[in-house]
Formats: structure tokens, C-alpha cells, sequence
């Protein structure tokens, strides 16, 4: 299980995330990624990871089942972000119909997308 202090729980926290994240989306799932929030430094908190699972994917049951189970893959990815990073994790309806490991591979493909450092584009103006 996700450790208490790597979880997002204030509203306030989301909202800056929502706003000023970094999407990638996948058909179970979108994530939003804010590097570093703005006054925070890498080594004043460790990265958290906040959950958003609507009523569109299902009833109480499978909204909980899709909810601890992106808990428990974000266990073992939460060391890979940036300390003081924020992500959250968007479950959509796909999600409570796939398996563990499509699941797994949805996640990591997008949490790559997100936290890939951007490629500087080079216009050419003639």
C-alpha cells in the first residue's frame, strides 16, 4: 500500500496540479504531474500521489477496487519521481474492467509521457 505521507489529500493541492500539470492520457487512465510545485525544493517533501476515481467508472465496490489498485502500483513507482513532485492519477471507466498488468502497463506508459523531460522545439522562421 501507498505510504500516508506519499498521498495527496487537500483540495488545494489538486487544484495547483490540475492547473499547472503535465497531461498523458490513456484510455483507463490520465495522469497530471507537477514537477515541483512553486516554493518547494526537492529535499522539503517526498513526491505525493493523489487519486480521482468518479462515479462514471462504477458503483462504491469497483471504484474502491480500481482505487487500491492503483494505489498498489504507485507503491513501487512512487521512488522514480521527483521529491516535492505532485501527480494524480485519473481512473476512467476502462479501468475497472482491466486486469492488474493492463492496468500496470497503462500506468507506466503514461507516467513515462509525464515525467520525460520535455524536447525543446525549434521553430524555423524564414
Amino acid at each position: 500500500m501507498l505510504s500516508p505521507r506519499n498521498r495527496m489529500r487537500h483540495s488545494a493541492e489538486f487544484g495547483l496540479v490540475m492547473r499547472k500539470g503535465r497531461r498523458a492520457g490513456r484510455p483507463a487512465l490520465g495522469l497530471v504531474y507537477l514537477a515541483s510545485p512553486p516554493g518547494a525544493t526537492e529535499t522539503d517533501r517526498p513526491p505525493r500521489v493523489g487519486f480521482v476515481v468518479s462515479k462514471a467508472v462504477g458503483g462504491a465496490v469497483v471504484r474502491k477496487r480500481v482505487q487500491r489498485r492503483l494505489r498498489h502500483l504507485m507503491r513501487d513507482r512512487v521512488g522514480h519521481l521527483a521529491g516535492g513532485s505532485l501527480l494524480v492519477v485519473r481512473a476512467k471507466p476502462l479501468a475497472a474492467s482491466l486486469g492488474y498488468d493492463a492496468l500496470a502497463a497503462q500506468l507506466d506508459s503514461a507516467l513515462n509521457a509525464v515525467t520525460r523531460p520535455r524536447e525543446k522545439r525549434v521553430h524555423d522562421r524564414r
